[in-house]
């Protein structure tokens, strides 16, 4: 096999990881090494929003946001990872008054990377860690193009199913691949 890409929904393996794992905190290098079984990486895509911090933090925002600002300060200097952010943005308030926020712009950041990757030929699979059916059409493209669509997902949030017909080969992260790739 030659060049892989692998991209990473992070939002997405946060929910896997709490939902199925106890949230343990892994190896993003290994990660990467361990979803390439000995291909050659050309890149590893992480996608995913700076977490709210209002005008007029609390303690809890701003140890939100340092956190997740060490956490993309380590990932960026990992070998061929690259760190893309999409917005976080105000939609409302749940019933019990606390704001809701959606994240705007990290799935069309990912369909991009991926389809230009393709179009260009730069890599001959793809490796998807996500559940969202929004990348189906992208999916599409990098498959007429030659790439193969590998899946990554979690029991606890199974990808929705057309996501999951779509691609070429399917893994289903099990305990002991999450061992494998642990801090």
């Amino acid at each position: 096999m030659g060049k892989i890409a692998i991209f990473i929904d992070g939002a997405y393996l946060s929910k896997v990881l709490q939902g199925s794992f106890g949230s343990p905190q892994i190896d993003f290098s290994k990660l990467s090494s361990f979803l390439a079984n000995g291909d050659q990486i050309l890149r590893t895509y992480y996608y995913n929003c700076m977490p709210y911090k209002s005008l007029s933090p609390s303690q809890g925002e701003i140890n939100r946001y340092n956190n997740m600002q060490r956490f993309v300060t380590a990932l960026e200097k990992l070998d061929h990872y690259t760190v893309r952010f999409g917005k976080l943005e105000f939609r409302g308030r749940d019933s019990h008054g606390n704001p809701i926020f959606q994240q705007k712009r990290v799935d069309i950041l990912l369909g991009c990377d991926l389809v230009l990757l393709a179009a260009k030929q730069r890599i001959e699979k793809a490796i998807l860690i996500t559940g969202d059916s929004d990348f189906i059409p992208a999916i599409e493209v990098a498959k007429n193009e030659g790439v193969e669509i590998e899946l990554v997902y979690g029991a606890a949030h199974s990808p929705h199913n057309s996501l999951k017909s779509i691609a070429d080969v399917r893994k289903e992260l099990s305990q002991a691949d999450i061992d494998a790739i642990k801090k």
